[in-house]
């Protein structure tokens, strides 16, 4: 009983902070199925390639639940997402390849070294400055419910490379790739912080969904976890969407740095030890 309560709590905290950050909630599924190793016995025997295959099925629902959300506050770039998404696709394809070459104490020293890159862009993008603007070849415009009016736009040449790296990424640690692809377009393309946000769960939720069809067909996938993580990351993706209207961006970036340290220790004690 104790086994299903701590699955449902996983999947509550990944499809809330991965809402609320963008990112999918990945970051809080793999180790979290890896840790349950050292406490229940069904899960001693889980591949780190099972963790990721398991987290972006998971990240599916997520992500579908956060983006409805969003597609009816009317914050999603769909255009821009569906372009994004035409690179990133065949990039988590390649991760997922990545992914199954790991050893188990190596995939969680890559993912400790991974996740304390993730802390520090996720830092860092507060701190960077929009870039001037620039006539890109693609030029957007969003009016939020003010009846303010942002420009922004994006370059071909520029976005796809990166999505394709954000799509290997995502493949290969389970993630959603969001702690790339919303600076990209916060710092770059100059998006709104709520389209970039809500545009990259979007893309997530196609990305995670072509990489989870991957592992479904090579047996990656523990479908109890997924059935017992899944109501929770449901409910867990709409709380963030909501939560995201009421919490300050020092409160949600504690809240992200607490779980990433603790997240890290433990990491590196597997990889280690």
């Amino acid at each position: 009983m104790l086994e299903l309560v701590v699955l449902l709590l996983i999947g509550l905290i990944a499809g809330t902070m991965g809402s609320l950050v963008g990112l999918g909630g990945g970051f809080i599924i793999v180790p979290g199925l890896l840790m349950m190793g050292a406490y229940f016995s069904n899960y001693t025997s889980l591949t780190p390639q099972e963790a990721v295959g398991t987290s972006l099925t998971l990240i599916v629902l997520t992500a579908l639940s956060s983006t409805l959300s969003y597609v009816k506050q009317k914050k999603v770039d769909v255009v821009s997402g569906t372009l994004f998404f035409a690179a990133c696709g065949p990039g988590a394809v390649l991760g997922v390849y990545i992914a199954s070459l790991f050893e188990a104490e190596q995939f969680s020293l890559a993912f400790a070294i991974f996740m304390v890159f993730n802390m520090c862009i996720f830092f860092f993008r507060k701190k960077w400055q929009p870039s001037q603007h620039v006539a890109w070849s693609i030029n957007r415009s969003y009016t939020d419910r003010e009846g303010n009016i942002h420009f922004y736009g994006y370059s071909k040449k520029v976005a796809l490379p990166f999505c394709f790296i954000v799509g290997v990424i995502s493949g290969t640690f389970g993630v959603g790739g969001g702690i790339l692809l919303v600076p990209m377009m916060l710092i770059i393309f100059r998006f709104p912080t709520q389209v970039a946000t809500s545009t990259s769960m979007y893309v997530i939720l196609f990305s995670s969904l072509l990489g989870s069809l991957i592992n479904i067909y090579q047996g990656h996938i523990l479908w109890e976890a997924v059935l017992f993580i899944a109501p929770g990351a449901w409910f867990g993706g709409r709380l963030g969407a909501w939560l995201s209207k009421y919490l300050s961006d020092r409160m949600i970036y504690n809240l992200f740095v607490a779980l990433v340290v603790l997240i890290v220790v433990r990491m590196v004690y597997n990889g280690l030890l």
